[in-house]
């Protein structure tokens, strides 16, 4: 059992985050799903980035870091797109983490990663928000970092192609994407 803080996307706290934390607790994992906007979620992503940018990027972080307080250090670190970069993010402040899982975009510095952290990425290809000579020069950066990173892509899908309730969901990406992430969790 491992506990698992996870983050959503721009778009908000939406029925699909709450259904992969879900099914992590079905798998056994203590699962945190913090709402970094404190509102509804919203219908777009066009939406979504006007509520961040409404609502400002240190709130979310300052949200974000408030959820992780009373976890324990050897929390793995989860998110969604938007998520996927706060989670990122905070991993400086985490230096035990016991995982950084990225579903959707990429995130976590060089600089934060300690020798053997487990990282996973889950990645459309290609994806609109993450250029591959972006996610190239990433991989390495964190490789040399000294991360144990796993990198999934997954062709011809959209971004966020797990959350069912959006265009881009693709179902046979969403079947390939879950066995992967649990077993992630399972080797923690």
């Amino acid at each position: 059992m491992r506990h698992v803080v996870l983050f959503h996307s721009v778009y908000g706290l939406r029925p699909a985050v709450r259904a992969a934390a879900d099914r992590l607790r079905a798998a056994g994992h203590q699962v945190s799903t913090p709402d970094l906007y404190g509102v509804p979620a919203t219908d777009t992503v066009e939406e979504g980035f006007a509520l961040l940018e409404k609502i400002g990027q240190e709130v979310v972080l300052d949200r974000a870091r408030d959820a992780l307080r009373d976890l324990p250090p050897a929390t793995v670190l989860a998110g969604f797109s938007m998520g996927a970069g706060v989670a990122g993010a905070l991993l400086a402040e985490r230096r035990d983490a016991a995982g950084l899982l990225l579903l959707h975009g990429t995130g976590g510095a060089p600089d934060a990663v300690r020798p053997g952290l487990p990282v996973q990425l889950h990645l459309a290809d290609p994806d609109p928000y993450d250029a591959p000579d972006e996610v190239d020069e990433w991989q390495q950066a964190l490789t040399d970092a000294g991360a144990d990173l796993t990198v999934f892509h997954y062709p011809g899908v959209g971004h966020l192609f797990t959350d069912p309730d959006v265009a881009e969901y693709s179902p046979d990406a969403t079947a390939a994407a879950w066995p992967r992430v649990l077993a992630f969790l399972a080797a923690r």
